[in-house]
């Protein structure tokens, strides 16, 4: 059963990222049930499960979430084509060069301006206000090679880029933007040996040897668990990666008490909580959804005094 299951997800993502609603998942299969997109990482999927429970928490709406989208494009085209309302986890930098193709912008306010500027006039969605942390891209290296070589920032690397094998997100590899060909040109090298890859596998290749160095994500849970070395991005050429929810505006305007739960969620979650949490899911095995609802727990949901 658990392989049927991948495998229908696996369709479904193909499905959206084509243009074509898959039944079963479309936003309108009932006016009770909200459907929310994760994605393929651990922290889209913790943040898609408390999205989740703060709705049903605080509404009489059910929800679904739709895992294992693997790009921001599917989950994008998820929320166009009306098989979702709410997208849990988006980030300022990415959609900013992947989905509104415009110049990137290393203000953080401007880059939060910028998203929910163009996603309101363009898309009718509302980017809602920041959980509270960056998620930004950050190249990692053990502590082994990070001591032969003496690096400790990104710069660093420039002496040795021949000698290293790097590893990098398939998407990163040719994004315009804040990509590796905008990397080459900020930085003045290239690496001789670098590999694209799935951004999961990343940090389990650094780990084992098979590479040197890999562009990871700085929230990401494995970076502790393996005591992996980040190097300072000394030219600040990664943009903000600010993550915030997005809702259908229909939604928001149709159903406020859905859009009220979910924002409070705004600011209640730094870097630091971040990586911890996704921690608990990576090194402790704990599933998403629990990781997620331990943490609203804990917190009482939010609660106003």
């Amino acid at each position: 059963m658990k392989k049927i299951k991948n495998l229908f997800l696996l369709i479904s993502g193909f499905l959206l990222l084509a243009g074509c609603s898959f039944p079963g998942l479309a936003s309108n299969q009932s006016e009770d049930t909200i459907s929310i997109t994760g994605g393929v990482t651990t922290e889209s999927q913790i943040l898609a499960s408390m999205v989740a429970g703060m709705i049903e928490h605080y509404t009489d709406k059910q929800t679904t979430i739709i895992n294992n989208l693997g790009t921001t494009n599917i989950n994008h085209e998820a929320m166009m084509n009306g098989n979702a309302d709410i997208s849990a986890a988006r980030y300022t930098g990415t959609d900013i060069s992947s989905t509104l193709l415009v110049s990137p912008e290393k203000d953080p306010d401007k880059a939060l301006e910028i998203v929910q500027e163009e996603f309101k006039n363009r898309y009718n969605q509302e980017w809602m206000a920041s959980y509270g942390f960056d998620n930004t891209y950050v190249f990692l290296v053990r502590q082994d090679t990070a001591e032969e070589y003496n690096l400790e920032t990104v710069s660093d690397l420039a002496d040795v880029a021949d000698e290293l094998t790097i590893g990098a997100d398939r998407a990163w590899m040719t994004r315009e933007g804040d990509g590796y060909p905008g990397f080459t040109q900020e930085y003045g090298f290239e690496f001789g040996s670098i590999f694209p890859m799935q951004i999961g596998l990343v940090y389990d290749a650094v780990a084992a040897h098979r590479m040197d160095v890999v562009l990871g994500y700085s929230t990401d849970g494995r970076v502790a668990s393996y005591n992996l070395v980040m190097l300072e991005d000394d030219r600040q050429y990664f943009p903000p990666y600010d993550a915030s929810p997005i809702i259908n505006e229909e939604i928001a305007e149709t159903e406020p008490e859905v859009r009220e739960a979910i924002q409070r969620l705004a600011g209640t979650i730094d870097t630091e909580t971040m990586q911890e949490l996704n921690y608990q899911s990576d090194n402790n095995l704990i599933e998403p959804s629990i990781v997620a609802e331990r943490f609203l727990q804990e917190h009482n949901y939010f609660e106003e005094e």
